[in-house]
């Protein structure tokens, strides 16, 4: 079907992310200033972390700053989305006193049910499931209260320890957050949805506007603030757009756009239930640590996963636009060329000119540097 996009909706939605940005990257070094002075310091004590001196770790809350000043400032905020922002003040405030004082996972997990539930009853939930059975009859899933209720639940708190999970390289949260958050930004302009667009344009801001200090080498990390409150707004966001939709993409998409943090959370619960190993005990073996005891370095790792994170928001973007046939060719043929590119770059010329295996000698020589900054 044709789309047309309001123009003045986008412009709107550019000032929102410009102020989000301008916001979140003059907070930053106050933030990181306040880090130093209340503790909030990571420091590599273990194979997980990949630096090797203390880091200041509360930048999230910059994140955060930029982020609710252009919503307040450029949002006409109704029950749902006030639901959504209070539930994210108590993620927020939960990841600070986690990066202080480093909390335990359980209470930890209590606290995240608790601000999911907060949006979720003030009207927030995945009421109409897609059914994924494409040979049913019935093309919806309409849930029940209590259904509804869990299911809404367990989503969001489920995307919000994903996006935490592969928090363990210099950039790799921020940057994966912000392709998927631009990919629900697109896609809610497409369909007119004008307050998700809005309110994900003033994710993107702030993300932009402190993936500057958080690139390799990093000059400060967003913590469990940063990562938790990132994942809980994508996940709310996505219930308030796709998972409104009567058509399969409401199913597909958030799972496309998503799609990096998901399969790494889902593999990691696998991989540690496998070893008879509690699902919250931290390992060493995300999908980031594989790349780099692979011999990349952080940059080509982050790199890499950052284009894996475009196309499967650039297959989203089609889905919704042009159909599941088109998205899955569009998904076959990228991931194909991804694979020959990695074959040539790291296969055939062992990367950055032949170093790849010195690269990976020097990571199992310093384990010591191995670092996953929030990762929990």
């Amino acid at each position: 079907m044709p789309i047309s996009v309001d123009m003045s909706v986008v412009g709107y939605v550019l000032l929102t992310l410009l102020i989000a940005a301008v916001v979140s990257f003059i907070a930053t070094p106050l933030v990181k200033s306040l880090s130093v002075k209340v503790g909030a310091i990571d420091v590599p004590k273990d194979n997980r972390r990949m630096h090797d001196h203390p880091i200041p770790r509360l930048g999230g809350l910059a994140i955060f700053l930029g982020f609710m000043f252009a919503v307040i400032l450029m949002v006409r905020i109704n029950s749902q989305q006030r639901g959504i922002l209070l539930g994210a003040v108590i993620i927020v405030v939960l990841g600070i006193f986690d990066d202080i004082y480093a909390l335990p996972a359980k209470l930890k997990f209590v606290v995240q049910i608790g601000a999911a539930l907060v949006s979720v009853l003030m009207g927030n939930r995945i009421e109409v499931l897609s059914n994924p059975n494409i040979f049913s009859d019935n093309p919806v899933w309409v849930l029940d209260d209590w259904m509804s209720i869990a299911f809404s639940v367990i989503w969001i708190v489920a995307i919000t320890n994903a996006v935490n999970l592969i928090d363990g390289l210099d950039g790799l949260a921020c940057g994966v957050s912000t392709i998927g958050s631009a990919t629900m930004l697109v896609i809610a302009l497409l369909f007119s949805e004008v307050d998700v667009a809005m309110i994900m344009g003033a994710l993107v801001g702030a993300c932009i506007g402190f993936l500057p200090y958080n690139l390799n080498p990093a000059k400060i990390f967003m913590g469990d603030t940063g990562a938790t409150f990132l994942g809980f707004i994508m996940a709310n966001m996505s219930i308030q757009g796709m998972f409104k939709m009567y058509t399969i993409i409401s199913f597909v998409a958030p799972f496309l756009i998503l799609g990096l943090p998901i399969f790494d959370v889902c593999f990691a619960v696998v991989r540690r239930v496998s070893k008879g190993q509690s699902p919250m005990q931290p390992d060493r073996s995300h999908v980031h640590h594989r790349l780099i005891d692979m011999g990349l370095s952080q940059k080509q790792a982050v790199g890499m996963l950052y284009v894996i994170s475009a196309i499967l928001g650039l297959s989203a973007v089609i889905l919704t636009t042009s159909g599941a046939l088109k998205a899955m060719i569009f998904l076959v043929v990228m991931a194909l060329t991804a694979l020959m590119a990695w074959r040539f770059l790291f296969v055939n010329h062992g990367g950055n000119g032949g170093s790849h295996a010195q690269d990976k000698k020097k990571y199992e020589d310093e384990e010591d540097e191995h670092h996953g900054p929030s990762e929990r």
